[in-house]
């Protein structure tokens, strides 16, 4: 059992590091990047050169949960968030971002996430 939870860690190291060596942010254009939980869904913009968060949110921040119904399923919630995120950005002065799928598929919340941002008024 643990060995097959140790692979499995593995793998998503192996997928996180494919991703991040083709993905670098700049001031001009940040890196979003996702982490996903099994309750949870975070988002930061990440500055890489200087190595700042220039904005966060996360599905457990009060602004979010002030948003949100009590029946929102994880990808409205999802949806939010990069609403969310983007609101602080543009309040940050980030017009564009590189996005960061990080080590999970571009499908479900992650897409989700990221259309909320683009609605937000973020480019990618």
């Amino acid at each position: 059992m643990a060995d097959r939870n140790y692979k499995k860690a593995l793998r998503g190291q192996r997928r996180r590091l494919r991703v991040r060596g083709k993905i670098h942010g700049t001031a001009e254009r940040p890196r979003l990047t996702v982490c996903r939980t099994l309750k949870h869904i975070y988002a930061q913009i990440i500055d890489d050169v200087e190595g700042r968060t220039l904005a966060a949110a996360a599905s457990n921040s009060p602004q979010v949960r002030e948003k949100l119904k009590d029946d929102a399923n994880k990808t409205k919630v999802a949806q939010t968030v990069g609403e969310a995120l983007a609101e602080l950005a543009k309040q940050n002065g980030v017009q564009s971002v590189v996005f960061d799928r990080n080590r999970f598929p571009f499908h479900g919340r992650v897409k989700a996430l990221a259309e909320g941002a683009r609605k937000g008024g973020l480019q990618f």
